[in-house]
Parts: structure tokens; sequence; C-alpha cells
């Protein structure tokens, strides 16, 4: 059952798996991930290969290889199964494959194994994935605006994603928050990011630590007044966060999102009668000397109307 949900949600999700798959990054990732099956099976070149076969053939799996595989793929399905987005599924696929390709190229011929370990350190180091380059309704914070901007208007309620460019999860909950910006922003919530890998005393004023190991990244904090309200992750004592899922439905679960978006809405409409208002200029006043003069003019016509 779980293959067949996994198998519709990417034939669902075909159309933009294709639009990804075509990005230079991950036509390498996906050429890294099949090196060991592509030698293995290429004519004239798995000749020359080492097996364990009973049979002799150096053109197919061993019995340990197939093992290796299997294993691979249970890992796959259960990391998989708190993937957020494709992006997350796809991730998970090639990741694992390489850490396969590492394990039999190794197992294969140590010099095939370093090579193939020398190529994964230098594609880590120069290769990034592409950012998310849709629409968003997001404000980008450094370390200088972020704290005038949370307290510009207390009535304003923000939420703001705590993250690093390097880090995989992060670039996979991006389109899930643009798309949550895109549905809930208006005057009075906003939805705003801030760069803790580039900024680093932001990273320690808010307490959201960029070491890989803490897994405090992404980070969402709700901010009302200027003053945190809630954070998720949680941290616990020992500075590690507490296992939580970025999924949509969580986020507007825990934040309350549909409320806090009805009660912003009235900010906006008050917002818009003081616009209205505006629209309207004042009516002037007379001053009191027209007036006075008005006044004693009034009498003079009435006694010449008597005379």
């Amino acid at each position: 059952m779980a293959l067949l949900t996994a198998l519709f949600a990417f034939l669902y999700h075909l159309p933009q798996v294709y639009k990804w798959l075509l990005k230079p990054y991950y036509l390498a990732s996906i050429f890294m991930s099949v090196a060991f099956l592509a030698i293995r099976k290429t004519p004239g070149i798995c000749d020359y290969l080492a097996t364990q076969r009973e049979d002799g053939n150096s053109c197919d799996f061993d019995w340990r290889e197939v093992e290796i595989l299997m294993f691979l793929s249970a890992i796959v399905m259960m990391k998989n199964r708190r993937a957020i987005t494709v992006e997350q599924h796809v991730g998970n696929i090639i990741l694992f494959s390489k850490v396969a390709n590492v394990i039999l190229f190794f197992r294969l011929d140590i010099r095939l194994g370093l090579l193939y370990l020398t190529l994964c350190i230098v594609f880590l180091m120069t290769c990034k994935p592409p950012l998310y380059m849709g629409p968003e309704y997001i404000k980008y914070f450094s370390d200088k605006t972020i704290d005038d901007e949370l307290d510009r208007d207390s009535r304003v309620t923000w939420i703001v994603e705590f993250f690093a460019n390097w880090s995989p999860e992060c670039q996979s909950f991006a389109s899930v928050y643009a798309d949550l910006s895109l549905k809930y922003n208006c005057a009075g919530l906003k939805f705003g990011k801030v760069d803790i890998g580039r900024y680093g005393e932001v990273s320690k004023k808010y307490k959201v630590s960029a070491s890989p190991l803490s897994k405090q990244l992404p980070s969402l904090v709700l901010f009302q007044g200027g003053k945190e309200v809630l954070r998720r992750p949680q941290v616990d004592k020992k500075g590690r966060a507490v296992s939580w899922s970025f999924t949509e439905e969580n986020i507007i679960r825990e934040f309350n999102l549909n409320e806090l978006y009805q009660k912003s809405k009235k900010l906006n409409k008050t917002k818009g009668d003081k616009v209205s208002q505006s629209q309207f200029p004042p009516v002037p006043e007379e001053d009191e000397s027209e007036q006075q003069g008005a006044n004693a003019e009034a009498p003079e016509t009435e006694s010449k109307k008597d005379k």
C-alpha cells in the first residue's frame, strides 16, 4: 500500500519533477546515484570487474550487492514517510543512493571507492541545490532590520523563519512556507525570513542554533508585539530540537493561522477606513471675524427694511 501511495504521488507530481530533473544539479546528482549500476551493467567495462557470483558473471549483481540495495530501499521508504514535499522525496533517494554507491565501490575496489568518494565531496562543496524562486509574500531580514521591523507596529503579528541556505530541510520547506505566505499574508499578519547562516548575531540573539547536529533548522517563531509567543520545533534542555513535521497542516494548526488571519483582517479594514476618510478634503471652517461681520450686517439690513 505504501508503494502504491508513493507511486501515485510521484505520477501526480511528474510534470513538476520533470522540470526539476532538467536542472544541472539534479542531472549530476542522478548520474552519481546510478554510477555503480552503470558500471556494473555496461558491456566492455563490467567484464573487468570482480564478482562473487558462482557463475562468474561480472556484469550482474552478486548476492551481497543485492542485500545492500534492498537495505537501501528499506531506508529510503522509512525516510520518505516523513518527507513533506516532492523535493524531499527525490533528495532522500539521491542521498541514500550515493551512500550505497560509496559502500558498493569500496567493496568492489578501494581505488574506485576513493575516486567516487572524492567526487561526492567535490560535488557537495561546489554544487548547491537550486533555491526556490516561486511567488511569495515574504520579507527578508538582515541583522540590522529584523528588530526594527518586529517592533515597528505592535498590532502586526509576524511569523519568521530562521533558515540557512546550505540546509536541505530549509530548501525543501521553502515552497511550503511561500505557499502559506500567499494564503495568509495581510496587513496584520506578515511572514519573514532571516538567514542565520549569514547573520550569526541573529542566531545568538534568538537562540536558534545553525549547527546541523542541533536539527533546529528550519525554525518558525511567532512574534506578537515584538515578543516571541510560539516556536517550532521546540528545544529541550540539551539544546536539541524536538522532532516536529513541517507540513502545511501542522503549521496551520499549531500557529492557529486561520484565527490569526481572521483577526488580522480587521486591521486591514481599519486601515482601509482611514484611507477612505483621508481621500475627502476637510470642510473649511469660517473665521470668527467673518462670522462676526455677517452677524453685524444682518441687523442693518433689517433696519433699512423697517425704514
